[in-house]
């Protein structure tokens, strides 16, 4: 190997996209088709040109593969290990991605030659390369950007009950959460307000359903 060669390496993009349905936190794969890995699960991911930032990568990546333009993006880490891929050295880039359920589903619809699924952060399957490492690591930085009000929003833009929301709390922290102080300090904060209307409730009485008021000062919660 000469000077130069040393040197050489590929950037990747790992986008690890988060929404909510039914009070569950879902994270998107797609199933690799070509060896290493085929039949696999992984992120969608990208390899970085010379002609653009990982940053332009990421959002072209999100809107051209994914058709999912306009959603909540943030770098969380980088993973460098010599043997994340078998057949070169690959250094990836780690991007979490917030949206909601509805308009997700909506336009994933558009891709049906990419096979992609959604799987709740607790029945994540066994994936190719290192993504469950990067996973793991994602949901870890989720327990730190979503105690702030305003990044929470992007997953609940429409009408929620405060048992859902608790709930994806639940997960992603790790433990439980006391229902009196979590509806008090939701509803004293002033970060959501009473709808009117109540949902339909699959087990006992409808829940009455909140949303996150318009402007909302940026707070920690937890």
């Amino acid at each position: 190997m000469n000077e130069i060669d040393k040197y050489k390496m590929l950037v990747e993009t790992l986008i690890n996209i988060f929404t909510v349905e039914k009070g569950n936190l879902k994270i998107l794969l797609m199933k690799k088709q070509t060896n290493p890995y085929k039949g696999y699960w992984i992120l969608p991911n990208n390899i970085v040109s010379n002609e653009e930032t990982v940053d332009e990568n990421v959002s072209s990546t999100v809107a051209g593969k994914l058709n999912l333009a306009d959603i909540y993006l943030e770098q969380s880490h980088v993973f460098s290990k010599l043997d994340r891929d078998q057949e070169e050295r690959v250094v990836g880039v780690s991007y979490i991605g917030l949206v909601d359920y509805v308009t997700a589903n909506l336009k994933l619809e558009n891709f049906p030659e990419i096979e992609l699924a959604w799987f709740n952060i607790s029945d994540i399957p066994k994936m190719g390369y290192d993504h469950e490492e990067v996973v793991k690591d994602a949901i870890v930085f989720l327990r730190k950007i979503l105690v702030n009000s305003k990044v929470l929003k992007n997953l609940f833009p429409s009408d929620f009950t405060l048992p859902e929301i608790q709930k994806v709390y639940e997960q992603i922290l790790g433990y439980k959460l006391d229902r009196r102080n979590f509806r008090k300090k939701f509803v004293n904060l002033g970060l959501v307000s009473d709808t009117g209307y109540k949902n339909e409730g699959n087990n006992g009485r409808p829940g009455k359903l909140y949303r996150f008021n318009d402007e909302i000062k940026e707070r920690k919660l937890f």
